[in-house]
């Protein structure tokens, strides 16, 4: 992975998602999922899933964050972390828009009880993602 994180950030970055989960909006799935960006700059961005009654137009914690974070100007991403109940992944959408902004930023994966499942790179979860170089 081209960055080191301490346990100490990894604590940090799971505990604000987890602590974002709790006004996740999810009356439907009853899966709530919270997530945390750190910016290259430093900044920290929060977001949660906001489910709708017309299912489709449900938003994920990730892009909540990163949608946050470029609404305020910031567009290079060390690091997300993503909580759920059980450690769940991010789904392809997400992985998509994270490619977007670096395939090197890192992805913490952690459970409700805030242990890591998984460290990993956008890179690792998108192969061969499609990204704006590709445009060029």
């Amino acid at each position: 992975m081209s960055q080191k994180l301490t346990d100490e950030e990894r604590k940090s970055l799971i505990d604000l998602a987890n602590e974002a989960r709790r006004r996740a909006y999810v009356p439907y799935s009853n899966y709530p999922v919270g997530a945390a960006l750190r910016t290259k700059s430093g900044r920290l961005y929060s977001g949660v899933n906001v489910e709708n009654a017309a299912y489709p137009q449900t938003m994920c914690a990730e892009r909540v964050a990163i949608f946050k974070a470029v609404s305020e100007g910031e567009t290079k991403f060390e690091v997300i972390a993503v909580v759920t109940n059980n450690g769940g992944s991010p789904c392809g959408g997400c992985r998509q828009v994270m490619a977007e902004f670096g395939l090197d930023t890192i992805v913490l994966m952690a459970d409700g009880a805030g242990n890591l499942v998984k460290e990993t790179t956008v890179h690792e979860l998108l192969p061969e993602a499609f990204t704006p170089e590709h445009l060029k």
